[in-house]
């Protein structure tokens, strides 16, 4: 199953990362030993707390009337996504 949904700011850029993260039963400590990242960055990130990087992004989507879209890949339960 997939969700897709915009995303205009950072809160909900992380809304979507820590959903994406829970559909696949990840902590978040999981999450960031797998993509060699602290726990607190994947936290700060799913809160969608402001930094250099997100502000300058949705600025430039603002100021170019880009819109950002993600898609959420839901895992059927049992693991079999065929």
């Amino acid at each position: 199953m997939k969700y897709r949904g915009r995303v205009p700011n950072a809160e909900s850029l992380g809304l979507m990362l820590q959903q994406g993260r829970r559909a696949r039963g990840l902590s978040q400590r999981e999450l960031a030993a797998e993509l060699g990242l602290t726990q607190r960055w994947v936290s700060e990130m799913e809160a969608g707390k402001p930094g250099k990087l997100t502000e300058r992004l949705f600025a430039m989507l603002d100021a170019t009337g880009v819109r950002l879209y993600a898609e959420l890949d839901v895992p059927k339960p049992g693991g079999d996504d065929a």
